[in-house]
């Protein structure tokens, strides 16, 4: 458990730097509520969006692609926790989207505008 915790760390800090080096800024990480849990939330800074992002990282394919990990029941909880995050921050009438950031190994893949099962 403690090593995939650490894997996991290690993908979203690898996430935030390539996020930043892309104009992204960072507004939170590892946001937390009953609702479920957001990886990152940042705002992109070129399309005026806020984003947010779940990171998944894999240092082999035994538990499958990281991509596949993000499966309906997970998207639920994403969904869940930025409806609550919207209303906690009271953003409104904002451009929003969900984004995906898998890692496995050194390639990172972002998968933009991701839509989500709901």
């Amino acid at each position: 458990m403690y090593q995939r915790h650490e894997i996991g760390k290690s993908g979203e800090d690898i996430a935030t730097e390539f996020l930043q080096k892309r104009n992204y800024t960072i507004i939170k990480r590892n946001f937390q509520c009953r609702q479920g849990e957001i990886d990152i939330i940042a705002f992109d800074n070129c399309n005026q969006e806020y984003v947010f992002i779940e990171v998944k990282t894999r240092s082999n394919f035994n538990y499958g692609k990281p991509i596949e990990a993000v499966n309906s029941i997970k998207q639920k909880h994403i969904v869940a926790a930025t409806k609550y995050y919207i209303y906690a921050n009271k953003i409104e009438n904002k451009y929003m989207r969900f984004d995906i950031i898998t890692i496995y190994k050194k390639r990172i893949c972002h998968y933009k505008n991701c839509e989500f099962c709901l």
